[in-house]
């Protein structure tokens, strides 16, 4: 905050003086009011009116009608800060230039409002004063670049090296966490009142630093949270309180052995007996009140993240526990988690288009995976009837809110089971995985509230697009009739989906998925279960058994997006065969996301693999929900 002192002198003239009350201010107020007083005073006059005030840059002239209130500015800075933050995500989210234009143009008023263009000052005349003005001008306050900051911090390194302390230590001696401690002294201790008993020793990153004369008080960070550190100069021995004050930055690590004790304002503390440097930091922290808020820079420096952002790192403790509970009861349903091959001689188990690489030694083409399905199958095939992975996924396809190139996703499968006991399994994990981590199944998403009790919804396509669709059927009609196709896609048409989605589509069933994706899908805010899917985009899914023309296969909507998908999985080998060949002439004839024939695994299942259901839920979009993240880059580490 940079305080200005306004002092009227003679002849009308304003002189405004700002100061910064930053560590680095080379001047004080005092000095400038005993200037103005005794000027005034060897004038006769009576000593000036002094006006403190709110400024936004270190020389400010004020004239009649430019200035703002201390609460508009406070107001424009925060409309300023929440537009930015809006413009950042819809441009991590892939938003056009066209429809970012208008929010950029609404925070370009905001900051013209707030600053302004000055206007050019005409010429001035110099003053004829004969006496001579010693008054000096206040420097003003400069920021250190990053460099210099690195550079400052690492000179202490070298001081504390040479003064034989290490910078950068082995080991140190944990006794409780911050948060142990708040638990274990709620309610306890009365304000100035310590437990002198008491003997801890905690470590964590300094976070605010607050140095006092002889007195000193630090808030450190460790996994858990925060607690406060009281650091008195009588209690630590020799030069120590000197070289805490000289060696220390916010950002560096350290560690504290003392009592705990409840300061006069009734803050938690460890009073310490001795501080050690664990770490010294290179480089400072981001800006204490504006924070890391540069959307992309925050998945970018994910630790820095992970540092300032507390509700971030509870996101990814809450994303362990999620994926711990779901192996925990897999295993506990008696399921072996097996790892299959990253890379792949041929991409299969999905339609999307694969990364490719090449191994050099062995003169091969190769690709990331696009799916674990097929090796896990080959498991059921040698005979082992629960199998699951967990593992990361690779697709080379587009970003956003709920894409990510490189995914982590979760495959099952089960023998002598079908798509309903899929079903079944999915909201037993899912639940189970709910109250992981919590002890509701009444979620919050958004502006929606998710109920995950079970049972949940389960309809079939048909009757989903039909809800959108009132005046047309696609089960009524025939497929033997060659005039469906143009009737299913000039309903379609009519009911709002782009030609360019349309005018491609060669069956009535690419139709009716169409359809679903985009007149459906995104209606789906509680958990639904959509079945029964068109044979045409279901090439691993075992046929109907009633409904001619489609599959035993479901897809679980939440929020307007996928979480899982499963089949009753298809055994027969020639129909198996006969899907992978039409698969193929889709790829010859351009379609990057069909998959190839894949004889090891036509092999594998002509030995014969016993019925199956498999399932596979996408952990980044399951975890998305279950944490009320709005982008799939949330709830990834490193995306």
């Amino acid at each position: 905050m940079t305080l200005c002192i306004l002092a009227s002198v003679a002849r009308r003239q304003t002189v405004v003086t700002c100061f910064s009350a930053t560590a680095r201010m080379r001047t004080s107020i005092l000095p400038f009011r005993q200037q103005y007083q005794h000027r005034a005073q060897n004038q006769n006059q009576q000593p000036p009116r002094r006006l403190i005030s709110t400024c936004r840059h270190m020389s400010t002239e004020i004239t009649p009608g430019a200035s703002l209130s201390v609460e508009r500015i406070a107001e424009l800075e925060e409309q300023i800060k929440q537009k930015g933050d809006q413009i950042r995500q819809l441009k991590a989210d892939g938003t056009e230039k066209a429809d970012l234009a208008p929010h950029i143009a609404e925070l370009k008023a905001l900051k013209a409002e707030l600053d302004p263009p000055k206007e050019k000052k005409a010429p001035q005349k110099k003053q004829t004063n004969n006496a001579p003005n010693n008054k000096k001008k206040p420097a003003a306050a400069e920021e250190l670049s990053d460099s210099e900051l690195k550079a400052a911090r690492l000179s202490k390194v070298d001081a504390m090296r040479e003064a034989g302390v290490e910078p950068y230590e082995y080991t140190f001696q944990i006794t409780q966490t911050a948060s142990q401690l708040a638990s274990a002294y709620e309610n306890k201790l009365e304000p100035g009142e310590e437990d002198e008993a008491s003997d801890v020793s905690i470590a964590g990153r300094i976070m605010a630093r607050r140095v006092f004369g002889k007195l000193a008080f630090y808030t450190i960070q460790d996994e858990s949270g925060t607690i406060q550190l009281q650091l008195d100069k009588t209690r630590l021995e020799g030069d120590s309180f000197k070289n805490l004050k000289a060696w220390t930055d916010v950002g560096d690590i350290i560690g504290v052995q003392g009592s705990v004790r409840r300061t006069d304002k009734g803050e938690l503390s460890i009073h310490a007996n001795e501080w050690k440097m664990l770490t010294k930091a290179a480089l400072p922290l981001p800006d204490k009140y504006h924070g890391l808020t540069d959307v992309s820079k925050r998945y970018r420096s994910r630790h820095l993240d992970l540092i300032v952002n507390p509700n971030v790192r509870d996101t990814f403790r809450k994303r362990s526990l999620i994926t711990s509970s779901l192996r925990q009861q897999l295993n506990d349903m008696g399921f072996l988690e097996i790892e299959t091959p990253v890379l792949h001689s041929q991409s299969g188990g999905a339609e999307a288009k694969p990364f490719e690489t090449y191994h050099n030694s062995m003169d091969l083409n190769l690709t990331l995976r696009i799916a674990t399905e097929l090796h896990l199958k080959r498991l059921l095939v040698g005979g082992f009837e629960k199998v699951y992975e967990v593992g990361r996924i690779f697709r080379n396809e587009g970003i956003s809110t709920r894409h990510n190139p490189e995914f982590t996703s979760i495959e099952l499968y089960q023998a002598y089971v079908d798509y309903s006991d899929m079903m079944e399994l999915t909201e037993q994990l899912v639940c189970g995985m709910a109250m992981s981590i919590g002890d509701s199944l009444t979620l919050p998403y958004g502006e929606d509230m998710i109920s995950l009790e079970r049972p949940w919804r389960r309809v079939t396509m048909h009757d989903v697009v039909k809800e959108q669709m009132p005046d047309f059927d696609f089960a009524a009609l025939d497929p033997n009739d060659p005039d469906s196709l143009s009737k299913a896609k000039e309903a379609a048409l009519a009911a709002g989906v782009a030609f360019s989605k349309v005018d491609g589509l060669t069956t009535v069933g690419y139709v009716l998925n169409m359809c679903f994706e985009e007149l459906c899908e995104a209606k789906l805010v509680q958990p639904t279960f959509v079945i029964d899917y068109p044979v045409e985009v279901s090439p691993l899914a075992k046929p109907h058994r009633t409904k001619p023309g489609l599959v035993e296969r479901f897809e679980l909507f939440a929020t307007g997006r996928e979480l899982a998908n499963a089949f009753s999985e298809l055994t027969d080998p020639v129909d198996q065969r006969q899907r992978f060949e039409a698969q193929a002439a889709k790829k010859a004839a351009g379609d990057e996301e069909a998959c190839d024939v894949d004889e090891e695994f036509l092999q594998a299942l002509e030995q014969g693999m016993p019925p199956a259901g498999g399932l596979g839920i996408g952990i980044d979009r399951l975890v998305m929900l279950l944490t009320n993240s709005p982008s799939i880059r949330d709830v990834i580490a490193f995306p």
